[in-house]
């Protein structure tokens, strides 16, 4: 991505802020003004007081710089902290914008996409680009302003010197430009060095139980010593371009400073200018070369920033595979049945997972859904909710293709329930009006009770308000199937999912956990994902699915007497 469209886009989240931004400018300018008046006071300051012993002018010099000083320094103040302001606004927002584009994404894209990395992208790519951008906002701006002062002050003092000085410029431009590609070439590496050791931090203390049990913590420990090696090689490579940029930059500055005084030196000796014109002259040529050199040494942040912005933006451009039409209508209350019509699916667009799938479940139906596994089953299930999309055939509710209607209208009408609890580390009240935090405390505690959660969650110190940790770990599998459970009940949706809700749990948990879930599922739509079959024998239909298609439809005691597929999977689970 070009530096130009880059900075378009960054220009664009500023906009919405450029009254602030046109007040930090002004400042700016101001600042930019007096530091060329500074420069300049230096001319009288020698040749007036020094050298002509002027009682007048040494009575009101001290006066008026101090002045200069009192007013540039408000006036710095002000710039700074107005665009410090924006920058880190811009940032909040950025970093926002990002968070919610990457919840519009679909299941696909968190499937194909490491978590570490998307952590990356949001804080540690961000982090970049708030460096960059803080000082490019707030530095750059400014010195540019105060160049062009400075510059007028010493073509006014002596355009000679002035001329002469002017090649130097272009000298010291050319190590930040060369520079500028190593550093963005290294950041890039820089920040995929960072996503990776955001990976395995993740996935090691998330599958912190795994890698304990296997007794894997040094094996752990040596992959993630090689990612940290990585990425510090890749530091000390930026840490070398800058060993090697800012000496040089000192020598290209000491070079011109020395032919300045010794040119300046002459024409003083010559009578050609005064002393003090040539040290304004110098003064306002130091003050030139600070924030020249202050470029060189902000150079790897901003390139750190910039490639940390094509990642960000990156992510920003990609389009959810699964959205809403721009005509979509809504949803009206499911009331009468759902209908798989010739339905196919395939993840890669070339591997078929479900083959020619018809079926119709009328409002109110428990269907079950049984087969071996990698059938089917709960890819069958991801589909209602429209998790991934349908290339071939449909799926409609109401005669309604589930493609024509909004994603929002259609998934309010399904509560989902899998085998995997997905919980978050907040209280027991939060976890179970997730999806309607205004709920009321009577309608929470009915739907507890109904998930038969409510007993375990009075007999917790703080009740209702206990924090449950990263995914509910400190409560049991059952415990937190039944606040997942609850969750389902007060959403009153009138499809219901269930994903192997019960195959994680032990015999007693299971009991308790089957006891919430018939409450759940009257007068409910319910598709059931089911490996243990003793859960599913009072559905009112089953279907067993085999390498992605229907092969056997009916009722328990009709698909034993088939003596078929199923009857195989059922004497599998309870033969002596």
């Amino acid at each position: 991505m070009p530096n130009k469209t880059i900075l378009t886009r960054l220009y664009r989240l500023i906009r919405p802020y450029k009254f602030q931004f046109m007040v930090a400018m002004f400042s700016a300018l101001v600042v930019a003004g007096l530091s060329g008046g500074q420069a300049y006071m230096v001319k009288p300051l020698l040749d007036k007081i020094f050298f002509e012993k002027s009682s007048y002018f040494l009575a009101i010099l001290p006066f008026a710089l101090v002045t200069l000083f009192a007013v540039k320094g408000f006036f710095y103040g002000l710039n700074f902290y107005l665009l410090e302001k924006v920058g880190q606004t811009v940032i909040r927002d950025l970093r926002i914008k990002l968070f919610d584009h990457i919840h519009l994404q679909s299941l696909s894209f968190f499937h194909n996409t490491p978590t570490g990395e998307l952590l990356s992208r949001v804080i540690t790519d961000i982090t970049f680009m708030q460096g960059a951008i803080s000082t490019v906002v707030v530095g750059l701006l400014r010195d540019f302003l105060q160049v062009v002062f400075l510059l007028i002050v010493i073509f006014y003092m002596n355009w000679k010197l002035a001329l002469l000085s002017l090649i130097f410029l272009p000298a010291a431009a050319i190590p930040i430009v060369k520079f500028g590609r190593a550093f963005r070439r290294i950041s890039t590496r820089w920040q995929e060095e960072t996503a990776e050791v955001s990976n395995i931090m993740h996935e090691s203390i998330t599958g912190a139980p795994v890698v304990k049990a296997f007794t894997m913590e040094r094996y752990e420990s040596k992959r993630f010593s090689a990612q940290v090696g990585k990425l510090f090689a890749t530091i000390m490579e930026d840490a070398k371009y800058r060993r090697i940029q800012h000496p040089l930059m000192e020598v290209i500055g000491g070079i011109g400073m020395a032919l300045i005084i010794w040119f300046g030196g002459k024409e003083v000796i010559a009578g050609n200018s005064t002393p003090g014109t040539f040290f304004s002259f110098l003064t306002a040529l130091v003050m030139i070369y600070e924030p020249i050199k202050a470029v060189s040494k902000i150079n790897s942040t901003v390139q750190q920033g910039l490639a940390a912005a094509v990642r960000v933006f990156g992510l920003l451009d990609q389009e959810p595979a699964i959205v809403s039409k721009t005509d979509a209508k809504e949803l009206p209350p499911f009331c009468h049945d759902i209908r798989l019509q010739d339905l196919q699916f395939s993840y890669d667009g070339e591997t078929p997972v479900l083959k020619d799938i018809n079926l119709t479940v009328q409002a109110g139906e428990i269907m079950a859904i049984v087969g071996p596994s990698g059938s089917g089953k709960s890819t069958l299930a991801n589909l209602i909710p429209r998790f991934f999309d349908i290339k071939q055939g449909s799926l409609l509710i109401d005669g309604l293709d589930i493609r024509d209607v909004t994603l929002k209208s259609l998934r309010d009408q399904i509560a989902l329930v899998t085998q995997q609890t997905i919980l978050f580390n907040e209280s027991i009240r939060d976890n179970i009006a997730y999806g309607d935090q205004n709920r009321s405390e009577e309608d929470i505690k009915k739907a507890a009770d109904a998930a038969h959660a409510l007993k375990f969650i009075e007999k917790l110190p703080q009740g209702f308000d206990t924090v449950i940790g990263e995914s509910g770990i400190r409560l049991s599998g059952g415990e937190r199937q039944r606040l997942s459970i609850a969750r389902a009940i007060l959403k009153n949706a009138p499809i219901l999912v269930l994903d192997e809700a019960t195959s994680a749990l032990d015999t007693e948990s299971e009991r308790e956990v089957q006891k919430a879930l018939e409450n759940l599922m009257k007068d409910r739509t319910t598709f059931v994902i089911a490996h243990r079959l003793s859960t599913i024998k009072n559905a009112d239909r089953i279907i067993v699915i085999k390498d992605g298609r229907i092969v056997e439809e009916g009722t328990h005691e009709a698909l034993l007497a088939l003596a078929g597929e199923y009857e195989t999977l059922y004497n599998m689970q309870y033969q002596d």
